[in-house]
């Protein structure tokens, strides 16, 4: 741990996969981020992309990489980000959340969510990276409820990213990748922006009582993600946004640090 002061976490909107090799707002945005943040003893993702019964973690010494995508260009699928693993810590992570039961899994190993974003923050790919599976079983309140056990990862050198997209919806996706925002998805973003800011954790939490999220997306394992990282929000910690914007009008990539 560095100095015993409690680390950040982020929630990071990454949109479609092209971004894994384009340079536009949001890229530049995440390459500073390594400047705001200190370097991790590991990273732990929440990650959108893996959806289980239960709840897992990766505990691979090596983790795969997988290209959960289909039809894009090749240069997409030959990407590589070979960041290790950490047993112990996916161990850890496991035994911490025994009340939940978390189990350890070789099932896995990193997607997009992951590698997308961690390409830009820590290029070189050399601090140990896990992933956190989904429960699509369960509901938004035990997806809160269970993220608090690892609360003590903070303390412990951990990063913790939660990978999703707050506005996800393929039903009004524009195929221009910079397409003006549709109207509602505008008026949802400065809702979900005042809803964070102003710690409304509880209407986050009940996004179906707002029927803007029915047409926000479909399903909700993009959401998800972000109740993880508010619910390690410390009472002192202050929630900054280092990222806003569009992609294809109806992705929102609204992204932000908790510290």
């Amino acid at each position: 741990m560095t100095d015993n002061k409690r680390f950040p976490a982020l929630f990071i909107g990454h949109g479609s996969p092209m971004n894994i090799i384009q340079i536009n707002e949001f890229t530049n945005d995440l390459k500073d981020l390594k400047n705001k943040i200190p370097i991790p003893r590991a990273i732990l993702v929440i990650s959108a992309h893996w959806l289980t019964s239960g709840t897992a973690v990766t505990c691979e010494p090596n983790p795969r990489q997988i290209y959960d995508f289909y039809g894009f260009p090749n240069e997409l699928y030959e990407f590589k980000y070979e960041a290790p693993g950490d047993p112990e810590i996916g161990k850890y992570i496991a035994k911490s959340g025994y009340e939940w039961n978390v189990k350890c899994s070789s099932d896995w190993g990193l997607d997009h969510a992951s590698y997308m974003v961690l390409g830009h923050i820590f290029p070189d790919a050399n601090i140990p990276t896990l992933e956190l599976s989904l429960d699509y079983k369960k509901p938004a309140t035990y997806h809160y409820q269970v993220a608090k056990f690892l609360k003590s990862l903070r303390e412990e050198g951990v990063l913790i990213i939660g990978s999703g997209n707050l506005i996800h919806t393929f039903s009004y996706i524009n195929p221009d990748q910079y397409a003006k925002p549709f109207d509602w998805a505008i008026e949802y973003n400065e809702y979900l922006k005042k809803s964070l800011l102003e710690r409304n954790h509880e209407d986050l939490i009940h996004y179906k009582n707002n029927t803007a999220s029915q047409i926000a997306f479909q399903t909700n394992e993009h959401y998800l993600p972000m109740l993880y990282i508010i619910a390690l929000q410390e009472e002192e910690d202050n929630l900054s946004f280092f990222h806003e914007g569009f992609q294809h009008g109806s992705i929102s990539h609204l992204s932000f640090m908790i510290k």
